[in-house]
């Protein structure tokens, strides 16, 4: 199989974890407000609302829960945080808009792991 193949191939499961994990959200109450949110800073692949609260989710498959909470570097963290600010500045309107920072996984049965909270925040 060539790259292009490869990366076609990993784009789409990629949509597919994260519409899985959007899917999760809406049944358990939230509204999806944006997806694949990008800024120069970094791309965010959920972003959530319940109340008045924003949850900022990135969404990682792979075989093995373990597997994808491991590709969720330091680097990529602070990518998305940076990214968040962007967010919160342009779309919500202030910094102070209370947000959570959380870890959607995908493994290779399709089982779902949210890890609330597991991104740093500040």
């Amino acid at each position: 199989m060539d790259k292009a193949s490869r990366g076609k191939i990993s784009y789409l499961k990629g949509q597919a974890a994260e519409d899985q994990i959007a899917a999760a959200y809406v049944r358990s109450g939230f509204d999806i407000v944006e997806r694949r949110w990008k800024t120069k800073e970094g791309e965010i692949d959920l972003v959530a609302k319940h109340g008045s609260k924003i949850y900022f989710v990135e969404v990682k498959s792979s075989s093995t829960f373990e597997t994808a909470v491991e590709q969720i570097t330091p680097r990529q963290q602070q990518r998305i945080h940076d990214a968040a600010l962007q967010y919160l500045a342009q779309k919500a309107g202030s910094l102070d808009t209370e947000c959570r920072f959380d870890a959607a996984l995908v493994d290779a049965t399709g089982k779902i792991k949210v890890m609330p909270g597991a991104l740093l925040s500040a």
